[in-house]
């Protein structure tokens, strides 16, 4: 899988993200929502790695999220 396919790959269960959202709010998903949140879980994760390295860990931990 080359990078811009892994930067297209949907990161979360849809099924699961549009079943939230309706029973926590009655509320329909767009299409659009997935890839945005995939993009969003990215960058959090591209950023999470980063603190891992900064501390000269090979290990992304809960903390590097914060």
């Amino acid at each position: 899988m080359s990078d811009s396919d892994s930067e297209k790959e949907v990161l979360v269960v849809t099924s699961k993200l549009k079943n939230y959202i309706r029973s926590s709010s009655g509320m329909s998903t767009s299409a659009n929502v997935v890839p945005a949140l995939s993009d969003t879980i990215r960058n959090l994760c591209d950023q999470a790695i980063e603190k891992a390295k900064a501390d000269s860990r090979k290990t992304v931990m809960d903390r590097d999220f914060s």
